[in-house]
């Protein structure tokens, strides 16, 4: 079987090198000339490191990352509303990773072109249109470079060429008019230097993490400032590195100084600063056209709530190429059984993240208790907290017992 993937991002290039591992033929055309180390922070959390690790990427990654250890939800008064232990700390087989996106892009990049052999991973060929028949499927390129295959994946982010070809009245990701700005700062650890954050309520929110560790005792520190704005505000097109300003956001948090963190002061050591619209689009009733699938963002974009973007992605991946790997040449079959594995449980996380997720406990607590809190447990019991917690978990695949215990994905 031949596969050929459009988008050498970190969902197209993790299934890459899993098609590879599974006996695959595959190749990987991005549009982009350069694949360069872009973004910010991302969080990779346990089911998808597993994936990474049975991959062979352990140690790279453990390199390249900050084993997270916690997770605190704070009010944006400062007070604490729920603590939980992260990856290894929590049970988990693997551990959490706060990482700087490109790194891991790049982690992912070099080991393909390792892998698979770099004439294998084309750069500067941004697809015009697909078709496929009963022999297999076609991709034409601008450049006019074509592509033959049995299958064709298309892992090319929200503005997905091939989704588009498949839905052309779709237009553009559905904005629920919050805006994030998003940035990483050098400075002192916070809370034991492994610790992530989520701060504030549905209008205005913050969420903070050290992605790397300095011989001179700080850390790079990303962080997201969220914030909800008028309804009747325009907004541009979606674009990751389009720079922000500082001054459009900083004075919404200048009371935002606690002991252990000085939240200003904090966003002030960004050297740049950038802004994105908060975006999703509606879930697909299949991810399957003939010989054609999708993946990652262009299968399921979500909200970045719950760090589940790239983690989502890596598990199409893996899960793609065991039901390939497995199907016997089969790939109608194959497809089938990745679609009816992949594509309800990230539908449901879609949703799921539109009624804010996890995150709904710092908009219960805002909603009860807007000035603060004497006593938490008259706001908020523990019970309802640890339920939501856990039901989010279960939704998003990385619930501590069913992720230690299910099958690998390795076919």
């Amino acid at each position: 079987m031949r596969v050929i993937i459009i988008g050498g991002g970190i969902g197209g290039l993790t299934a890459a090198l899993s098609l590879h591992a599974a006996g695959i033929d595959v190749e990987v055309f991005e549009a982009v000339r350069e694949i360069r180390p872009l973004g910010v922070g991302i969080n990779v959390l346990p089911h998808a490191v597993r994936e990474l690790t049975e991959l062979g990427l352990a140690p790279l990654l453990a390199e390249t990352g900050i084993a997270t250890q916690e997770l605190r939800y704070i009010t944006a008064h400062g007070q604490e509303i729920w603590r939980e232990p992260r990856g290894l700390a929590a049970g988990y087989h693997w551990p959490q990773y706060s990482i700087h996106r490109g790194r891991l892009h790049m982690l992912l990049l070099v080991e393909a072109r390792a892998r698979l052999g770099a004439w294998r991973v084309h750069t500067g060929c941004r697809l015009e249109r697909v078709e496929h028949d009963a022999h297999g499927v076609t991709a034409y390129f601008a450049d006019g470079l074509v592509a033959r295959a049995d299958v064709l994946v298309g892992a090319d982010g929200i503005h997905s060429a091939v989704r588009a070809q498949r839905l052309p009245d779709e237009g553009a990701p559905r904005w629920k008019g919050a805006v994030l700005w998003r940035a990483t700062s050098v400075a002192p650890p916070f809370l034991g230097g492994a610790t992530m954050i989520q701060c504030g309520h549905h209008d205005l929110k913050f969420v903070c993490y050290p992605i790397a560790n300095h011989q001179d005792g700080t850390q790079l520190i990303n962080w997201i400032a969220e914030r909800v704005l008028p309804a009747d505000t325009a907004w541009n097109r979606e674009d990751w590195n389009r720079q922000g300003r500082l001054e459009d956001v900083i004075p919404h948090y200048r009371d935002w100084v606690w002991p252990w963190l000085d939240v200003p002061a904090l966003m002030a050591r960004a050297e740049a600063v950038y802004e994105f619209p908060m975006v999703d689009r509606d879930p697909l009733p299949s991810w399957n056209e003939g010989r054609v699938t999708l993946l990652g963002d262009a299968a399921h974009p979500m909200y970045p709530i719950g760090s589940n973007g790239a983690s989502q992605a890596i598990l199409d991946a893996r899960v793609l190429a065991m039901h390939l790997g497995r199907c016997q040449g089969d790939w109608a079959a194959g497809l089938a059984a990745y679609d009816a594995a992949r594509r309800p449980p990230t539908a449901t996380l879609t949703l799921a993240n539109r009624a804010l997720g996890p995150d709904v406990i710092l908009e219960r607590v805002h909603e009860r208790a807007p000035d603060g809190f004497t006593d938490l447990e008259a706001v908020i019991s523990r019970q309802e907290l640890a339920e939501t917690a856990n039901h989010y978990k279960k939704l998003a695949g990385f619930d501590p017992a069913l992720l230690n215990e299910r099958e690998s994905f390795t076919p």
